[in-house]
């Protein structure tokens, strides 16, 4: 368990930062960078909830998801060992990212299919989760642009892929199962098509 005494350490006021194995890295480092897209991402996934019902099967998604993210962050901030032994430190698995698959397949089954991109919006609820999709999708570059640089579990990237969509499958189930999607009309304001 985690224990936090003091809040304030003032090793951040000189732009640098500890990261999960001790080391001491620049605040701007890719690693800082990807962890602090994954908790923002975090936190809107936080307001998402706010405006989902607490009732909800997908406010209880919503939260295992924030608990798979602190997880992911976890995994993120400690670099691999040559020597690390299995279940020596807390990575992300594909367990995580079946989960989610599962999840994917089982919303879109009820979805209203698609024929035109999807544009923001539609209920409160939908709104957040498109939100929460476009920080999982920036997270997710930030990582693979780290992952170049450094050895990283490849769990990580592919799981913010696969939230990324499952994000995109909640956001149009939210809005009536897709019936109120927000659509693309290419062109619109040009004299585009219309319908």
């Amino acid at each position: 368990m985690v224990t936090l005494s003091k809040i304030y350490t003032k090793t951040g006021d000189g732009g640098m930062t500890h990261i999960g194995d001790s080391s001491l890295v620049a605040k701007d480092d890719l690693r800082i960078e990807s962890n602090g897209d994954v908790d923002e991402l975090n936190s809107v996934i936080g307001l998402a909830r706010d405006v989902i019902p607490t009732e909800s099967d997908l406010n209880e998604i919503m939260s295992i998801i924030q608990n798979d993210l602190f997880d992911l962050g976890a995994d993120l901030s400690r670099p691999i060992e040559e020597d690390e032994k299995e279940k020596q430190y807390l990575r992300m698995s594909e367990v995580n990212i079946e989960k989610l698959e599962k999840l994917i397949d089982h919303y879109n089954e009820s979805l209203k299919p698609l024929n035109s991109f999807v544009l923001p919006g539609g209920t409160s609820e939908a709104s957040y989760l498109h939100f929460a999709r476009s920080v999982c999708r920036r997270a997710e570059r930030r990582v693979w642009a780290l992952a170049k640089r450094e050895k990283l579990n490849d769990n990580i990237a592919v799981y913010l892929n696969r939230l990324s969509d499952l994000l995109f499958v909640l956001a149009r189930y939210t809005n009536n199962k897709g019936e109120i999607d927000v659509l693309w009309h290419p062109g619109l304001s040009a004299g585009g098509e219309e319908n």
